[in-house]
């Protein structure tokens, strides 16, 4: 819960990111439901860094540098097999997004 009431805020620093970033945060906002959910499901930097976390975090003391890097290794090759999934609305984003920036995306498609 983001808040501004004293005493009930949970995460602070959250809401405080979100008020000093406000004019970029808010451009998400502004598409629909669907678009947003394929903008932010298809941010690969984001999902690395979630399995790298997910599989670093499970073991809190490595014996070598070398075990971090296969454990890295290994949890992003297994990763990469469920990258191949096809993005779940990800015809309808393209399409909105023609429609909306049809003059940015002429030469990318």
């Amino acid at each position: 819960m983001v808040s501004d009431k004293p005493g009930t805020v949970q995460y602070p620093k959250i809401g405080e990111s979100w008020r000093a970033n406000w004019e970029n945060i808010r451009t998400i906002f502004s598409y629909p439901a669907e678009i947003r959910h394929a903008i932010y499901t298809t941010n690969a930097i984001e999902s690395l860094n979630s399995v790298i976390r997910h599989s670093t975090k499970k073991r809190k003391i490595f014996s070598s540098d070398d075990s971090v890097k296969k454990v890295i290794y290994l949890a992003t090759s297994n990763a990469a097999k469920k990258w191949t999934m096809p993005i779940q609305n990800w015809r309808l984003a393209m399409n909105w997004f023609t429609i909306q920036f049809d003059d940015r995306l002429k030469d990318h498609l």
